[in-house]
This record gives C-alpha cells, sequence and structure tokens, in this order.
C-alpha cells in the first residue's frame, strides 16, 4: 500500500498517523517537485494529497482513504459505532480539515511554503490577519469542549483527535504562541508525541531547519 504526498499536509499526516495507529504498513512516497509519479496521477486526478494505491485499488481525500483503512482493518477501531460517537468524530474530522486548516493553513503557506517552497513572497498581511483574527475563535471552540479525559470522544482515541491534531504539527512549526489555550495546547502537546505521529514531525522540523 502507497500513500502519496509530503507530511507537511495535515490531510497527509492524518492518514500516515491512522495508519500507524492501525500497525499497517505502508511506503509513504513522495514525487519530486514538478515530477508527478503515473500513479499518483492516476489516484488523484487532480493531484490532491494524500493519495493512495492499494493494488489495483486508487483513492485520493484524506477522509475517504481514512475510511477505507478503517474498512479493512477495523481494529484498533477509530471511527465509532455508536450514533453520536460517529457523528462527532465526523464533526471534528470536519472541523479539522476545512475549520482549523483553514484559518492555519493561510499563515503556513504565506509564512513557509510561498517563500520556502515556490520562490515567491507571501501575503504577510493575509497570514498576519489569519493569526490575529481567524484562528482564536477557532482555538476558543477546542479549549471549551476538550473532556477531561483528554480525547475528543468517546474517551479514547479516535479519528476525531488524529483529525484535530494534526494541523497542530504545522501550528508548532509556525511557533505560534499558544499560551492563551492551556488545555488545547497541552492535548495537542499529548498527541503529538504518540509515535503516530512522533517521528514524522520531527522529521518535518529537521527539514524545515535546514
Amino acid at each position: 500500500m502507497i500513500i502519496y504526498g509530503a507530511s507537511l499536509s495535515p490531510f497527509v499526516r492524518k492518514v500516515l498517523a491512522v495508519a500507524a495507529e492501525k500497525e499497517m504498513e505502508v511506503e509513504h512516497r513522495v514525487s519530486p517537485p514538478g515530477q508527478p509519479d503515473p500513479d499518483f496521477l492516476a489516484a488523484s486526478p487532480f493531484r490532491k494529497i494524500p493519495a493512495l494505491k492499494d493494488g489495483d485499488f486508487l483513492l485520493s481525500d484524506s477522509s475517504a482513504i481514512v475510511h477505507y483503512l478503517e474498512a479493512i482493518k477495523p481494529e484498533p477501531s477509530l471511527i465509532p459505532v455508536s450514533a453520536r460517537e460517529r457523528a462527532m468524530t465526523v464533526w471534528f474530522d470536519e472541523y479539522a480539515d476545512t475549520i482549523i486548516v483553514g484559518a492555519a493553513g493561510k499563515i503556513f503557506f504565506n509564512r513557509i511554503v510561498a517563500p520556502r517552497f515556490m520562490g515567491q513572497p507571501g501575503d504577510q498581511a493575509l497570514a498576519d490577519s489569519a493569526e490575529q483574527n481567524e484562528l482564536p475563535p477557532v482555538l476558543d471552540y477546542l479549549e471549551r469542549v476538550i473532556p477531561q479525559s483528554g480525547f475528543l470522544v468517546g474517551d479514547r482515541l479516535t479519528l476525531a483527535d488524529i483529525a484535530v491534531a494534526s494541523p497542530f504539527a504545522n501550528i508548532r512549526h509556525l511557533g505560534l504562541d499558544l499560551t492563551r489555550w492551556p488545555r488545547t495546547m497541552d492535548w495537542a502537546d499529548a498527541m503529538l508525541d504518540r509515535p503516530s505521529f512522533k517521528k514524522t514531525v520531527a522529521a518535518e522540523t529537521r527539514f524545515l531547519s535546514r
């Protein structure tokens, strides 16, 4: 099984973490700039990452891939069966992919991706506005709802935790100050310290420090 895409993408990182939590052997493949793998293009015709190749089965979109992994290896379960817990897990996955990434992604793209990897100046005004105006209410919500158990749904690790924690690696790479949200900071640090995230995020940190 092959997962395509750079792990600096929170969507790719999410899929890799789910596979790691399930102890699934996957090959992580990143195409050189300007030289996309033909199998990646077949799996992801719109060139969105991540993409998956499992034998002759091709698929793109992180949430679709995660549901596929859950179906082919149900244990350990990361998507609850009960209606309310499953619904909340789907909600947190969406919250991560669209709301957190929607805010933090503007900062990460304009401060890191554009200048470092695209050779163009980022829109610093847009990044500053996202940091000051968009990200705080997103984090305020999480600060309110993190349970005492340390897990977002059902008092155990689920896709909800993995999906929401994944973009926090990008926030960490940015060096943003989260002291205003102590519960969120502690929760995110605990999640990113799990083996399913730790090695990947450490490799990203080394890469960005070059």
